[in-house]
């Protein structure tokens, strides 16, 4: 019997978010006017892999805003680097992707973005301590990565085993 090889480029740092959590939202009501109110709203998330873990979607739920959103993940093998792409239901329209990769237990993501028609750099960030619990977050530049607004926070909590 073969045992199949896991490559370990890169293309399994998803795997931990495959299944399904309650998420705990915080998101700035005003962003880039240094607002410091925060609307807080459950949710809900599942994320799946494809391709043998070159791909995953996660889909998430937020009746409180009445709205869902889609991130869509792709690892590049030649850069072993991630594109995240947000699809959200408000508009259906699939956003810019930000590219990054996980190093020490964390992954950072950049790449810009427009904020009310306003060119904005977007950082994310992801991290997890173990399997059961997980962060995201998301910050917005307004002069080009001088300085960093967090406008939204997911705390990941998994469902069931």
């Amino acid at each position: 019997m073969n045992a199949i090889a896991i490559v370990k480029d890169g293309r399994h740092d998803f795997d931990f978010f495959y299944g399904q959590w309650a998420v705990q939202h915080r998101l700035l009501k005003r962003r880039g006017v240094h607002c410091e109110d925060w609307l807080e709203f459950f949710g809900t998330a599942q994320c799946r892999g494809l391709m043998g873990g070159l791909c995953n979607v996660e889909e998430n739920d937020m009746p409180a805003r009445r709205s869902q959103g889609v991130a869509f993940r792709s690892f590049d093998i030649a850069r072993r680097t991630w594109s995240i792409h947000w699809v959200s239901s408000t508009d259906g329209l699939v956003g810019e992707p930000v590219h990054g990769r996980f190093e020490g237990g964390e992954g950072r993501f950049y790449g810009v973005d427009l904020d009310d028609g306003r060119p904005v750099k977007v950082a994310f960030h992801w991290s997890h301590s173990h399997d059961r619990a997980a962060r995201w977050s998301q910050a917005f530049s307004y002069d080009e990565g001088r300085t960093w607004e967090v406008n939204w926070v997911m705390e990941f909590t998994r469902v069931g085993s």
